[in-house]
């Protein structure tokens, strides 16, 4: 069955209901009109910060979506735009009617709806008019009255019960009040998880700037993959996230809105995408970066490359369209003072590399969304890089390392002090990060710091992955001590 919806609504189609296809989660939905609390709730459901949360009231302008979990029960929870209204002829302009829009294909979707309201400002029109069709619908609803944080304001609960609806909860969602007694209640027939389930899926997040050829090269994985199992609705008007398999293994694909640069945002449309994908960004288990191989590297690339770092997600770069500059890549490119030659291709990744040197530890790949040319290495590239991010170092084979580094390249003086390295162990958390003791942390130099990372990797092959130097001040006396100590509890 294919999804017809365009993707402009942020739905991709895509074959359904191949071999291995999972059963679909029951969906629990957050409706109601703005500013009444519907993503601080969505926030303390999913246990984690993931819808924006703002006094103006309209900041969530798309459905969002996670997965969560309450006791064994596994469902997805989606936030949506506050709804201004219930007939789309009075909207005041497009973005108001895209909200409407997204939260009836919230309702349409959802196993059960907690229809939010908001207890200092009691019972609205609208609130009244959101119940009557909610009602119609003949879905499971749970009127949430939120802000409920007090005595006085406990005794304004019972009037939403003019609003029809027999399971009335009060809730302070930004404290967590009355949101357990509502969780037992709202997902109690949804149906338990299995004992053993999947690990999550890792989320594999496409960005790049406007026309890079995001879209087309996630349609081009989806005409060639064929372990590929769905396609569903992403969690924004302007994403789409595509679940596929890969030997046994969960992926999540991620399509993201154009990064443009904020001078450049004209509308509330564009910053709302903007924030969107840098959101996706942070979220990610791994980022692959589209570049246009005709235009090259251009500043708002670097700009997207510089976030990817900083968020510490792994990485790959994929030159895109680089059919476009297939006659100039089989011609040898004379180096000016060399006797060698080098093809087009090899002074283009040199330059890439040059470029953005602060992704010099990431893979790039050539690639063609329009011919497909090494579309189907995507996914072993993602593969690889998601091993490299769980690859461990044996701690006294690391300490054993740095030995040898510090004592062929002694560490500089920086203020009148030497860097002394007294052990050193990885720990067990993404991006690949190395924890030094040492005795003054303020010494280690930012040349030293790559020279020590680039040993690291010499060893450890951490291809994809920013790897990163954490420094704990520690004397040698209080080292011994402190290991000594261990040993005794151990003993």
């Amino acid at each position: 069955m294919k999804n017809s919806r365009s993707k402009r609504e942020g739905v991709v189609s895509a074959q359904q209901g191949s071999p291995g296809t999972t059963d679909k989660l029951p969906i629990l939905a957050i409706v109601g009109r703005p500013n009444v609390g519907k993503s601080t709730l969505f926030n303390r459901i999913a246990g984690r910060m993931l819808a924006i949360v703002h006094e103006q009231p309209g900041v969530t302008r798309d459905r969002v979506s996670a997965q969560a979990r309450w006791g064994r029960k596994s469902f997805e929870v989606v936030d949506t735009g506050g709804i201004a209204f219930m007939d789309d002829e009075r909207a005041r302009d497009p973005m108001e009617a895209a909200m409407l829009r997204q939260a009836e294909v919230a309702i349409e979707m959802a196993t059960a709806i907690l229809l939010v309201v908001d207890v200092t400002a009691g019972i609205t029109p609208l609130d009244i008019e959101i119940s009557r069709r909610l009602r119609q619908g003949g879905k499971s609803v749970f009127l949430v009255v939120n802000k409920v944080d007090n005595k006085s304001r406990e005794r304004g609960v019972g009037e939403f019960s003019e609003l029809g609806f027999d399971r009335v909860f009060g809730i302070a969602a930004v404290h967590g009040l009355g949101v357990p007694e509502l969780l037992d209640t709202a997902t109690e027939g949804f149906p338990s998880s299995q004992e053993t389930e999947a690990p999550p899926a890792a989320r594999v997040a496409i960005v790049g700037k406007p026309n890079a050829g995001k879209s087309s090269l996630i349609n081009a994985i989806l005409q060639s993959e064929r372990t590929i199992v769905s396609a569903v609705p992403g969690t924004t008007r302007d994403s789409v996230d595509v679940p596929f398999q890969v030997d046994d293994r969960n992926y999540l694909l991620v399509d993201t809105a154009g990064l443009r640069h904020r001078s450049k945002i004209k509308s509330s449309v564009d910053q709302f995408g903007l924030m969107r994908a840098e959101r996706s960004i942070r979220e990610c288990d791994i980022a692959l970066l589209v570049l246009d191989a005709v235009a090259g590297v251009t500043q708002q690339d670097k700009r997207i490359g510089g976030m990817i770092a900083e968020a510490g997600r792994g990485c790959a770069i994929v030159v895109n369209k680089w059919d476009l500059a297939a006659a100039e890549a089989a011609v040898p490119v004379k180096q000016i003072g060399k006797k060698s030659t080098k093809t087009f291709k090899e002074v283009y990744l040199e330059a890439v590399r040059k470029e953005l040197f602060f992704l010099d530890w990431a893979p790039v790949l050539f690639a063609s969304a329009k011919t497909g040319e090494r579309v189907n290495e995507l996914i072993g590239l993602v593969q690889t890089v998601e091993r490299a991010q769980l690859r461990r170092a044996e701690t006294p084979q690391l300490n054993q390392l740095l030995i040898r580094a510090t004592a062929s390249y002694p560490p500089p003086f920086v203020q009148g002090k030497r860097l002394r390295i007294f052990y050193a162990f990885q720990q067990p958390s993404l991006p690949p990060t190395f924890t030094l003791f040492v005795n003054e942390p303020a010494s280690l130099s930012a040349h030293y710091e790559r020279f020590l990372i680039g040993k690291i990797r010499s060893i450890w092959d951490f291809t994809g992955c920013p790897v990163r130097l954490a420094c704990r001040s520690r004397t040698r006396k209080e080292f011994h001590q402190k290991t000594a100590q261990k040993r005794t509890r151990k003993n």
